[in-house]
């Protein structure tokens, strides 16, 4: 493997200021561990509004970056980088920015053919009429860990999980419920790996479901027929071209009962702790924890030059 980061200062961009910092900061603090391990001249940086000193201070090459949500994830860390012109890991600033809102990005989806569970997107006021029946899945668009997310499944829950949405962000979507098994798809430099099937306890993976230990099962591979495994990971890197991802990205999804397959979101910088779902799927493949961070780490770039766009 070519290692032209060995002998240079590589910084990991932990922490920030999203409702997803704890998170952030388990990322960060495995990935500098595992460069660290291997020999490489690595530093944390905890994220904050003070970044563009601290990125000055330390003078680091490179940016492993290991930052969930917003100030991080959406694309405006991606570019405060191609600025100072300092390579950084992950997917440039457009790919960040749209996967980072659900909205936009099922947009694309539809755009392109992709399948996505049915969505609106409400007023200000709550609406009388829905175009599916519930229960409904109610997500803020630009949140991720499954933050802010409901399921309601009548009208008067509705109103309660609007409302908490709203706390999140201002813009909101109600997407169909489906029902069947939740995939994963976690994909690097263009190959899928073997997709992780999700069973939650509670039966709704949300933020406990994610981050409390035993309170959800992971199978992998998935239980599902060999033909379907290949028509998942081929929608699923659809999904991650036409949003025009780059290095190490994770596709969620859903297989109905009938067989019918709905691509929700994709995560431009997902988990990376020796637990979260794209080493594991890594692992399933022979792939360490180790190799797997330096595997992204060698794909680090400006992915913007001479004013020719975003290069992948």
């Amino acid at each position: 493997m070519n290692r032209r980061w060995r002998d240079k200062r590589i910084g990991v961009l932990m922490g920030g200021t999203s409702h997803e910092r704890e998170i952030s900061l388990k990322t960060g603090n495995a990935i500098l561990n595992a460069l660290q391990e291997m020999g490489y001249k690595a530093v944390g940086i905890e994220v904050s509004f003070d970044i563009v000193k601290r990125l000055l201070d330390e003078k680091i090459d490179v940016a492993f970056i290991a930052l969930h949500g917003r100030w991080g994830e959406d694309g405006t860390v991606q570019g405060l980088l191609e600025l100072l012109r300092i390579p950084y890991t992950g997917s440039g600033v457009l790919a960040s920015a749209l996967a980072m809102n659900k909205i936009k990005t099922k947009e694309i989806f539809l755009y392109h053919g992709i399948p996505t569970p049915e969505f609106v997107i409400p007023g200000e006021e709550e609406p009388q009429e829905l175009p599916f029946p519930p229960p409904w899945v109610v997500k803020p668009a630009s949140e991720g860990s499954t933050i802010g997310v409901s399921i309601a499944y009548d009208k008067e829950a509705l109103g309660e999980a609007l409302h908490r949405a709203r706390q999140y962000d201002r813009q909101i979507l109600i997407e169909r419920f489906i029902l069947g098994k939740e995939l994963t798809v976690g994909i690097l430099k263009g190959e899928p790996f073997p997709i992780v099937e999700i069973v939650p306890k509670s039966g709704f993976y949300d933020y406990r479901a994610k981050y409390t230990p035993g309170m959800t099962e992971y199978i992998i591979p998935a239980r599902i027929e060999e033909h379907k495994q290949q028509e998942v990971q081929r929608w699923s890197l659809k999904a991650y071209d036409v949003l025009g991802c780059s290095g190490c990205a994770r596709v969620d999804l859903f297989l109905s009962n009938a067989g019918e397959i709905y691509i929700t979101e994709v995560n431009t910088l997902p988990g990376m702790t020796e637990t979260s779902l794209v080493p594991k799927a890594a692992a399933y493949k022979g792939i360490s924890f180790p190799q797997l961070v330096q595997i992204i780490l060698e794909e680090a770039s400006l992915k913007i030059e001479g004013g020719q766009g975003e290069k992948r």
